[in-house]
C-alpha cells in the first residue's frame, strides 16, 4: 500500500528468463501489494522462473500478441485485482526498478 492505494507491478514478459530474477529482486516490496507477470508465449522458461520466484499472478498467452497486446493483458489483470496504482516494469532489466 502506498498512501492507502493498492500498488500493483506488472511485468510484460517475453524471453525474460535470464533477467527476471534480477529485476524481481529489486522491486520495493514494502510499497508493492501484488506482482503480475504476463508471458507473451516466450520460447524460453520465463514462466518456470516466475513460478520459482513465487509470483502469484501469471498470465500466459497461447499466441504471441506483441508488446501492445501484452501491455493490455497486464493492465486488465491489474485492474481485475483492484489496483489503484499500476506500475509497468520491464523484466529484461532495461531499467532498474
Amino acid at each position: 500500500m502506498y498512501e492507502g492505494k493498492k500498488v500493483i507491478v506488472v511485468l510484460p514478459a517475453y524471453r525474460a528468463a535470464l533477467t527476471l530474477q534480477q529485476t524481481y529482486a529489486e522491486i520495493p516490496f514494502p510499497l508493492v501489494d501484488e506482482v503480475v507477470l504476463v508471458d507473451d508465449k516466450s520460447p524460453d522458461n520465463t514462466v518456470d522462473v516466475a513460478h520459482t520466484l513465487g509470483i502469484k499472478h501469471i498470465v500466459v498467452h497461447q499466441v504471441n500478441r506483441g508488446y501492445g497486446g501484452n501491455q493490455k493483458s497486464c493492465y486488465d489483470k491489474a485492474l481485475e485485482l483492484g489496483g489503484d496504482i499500476i506500475v509497468m516494469l520491464h523484466p529484461d532489466y532495461q531499467y532498474t526498478p
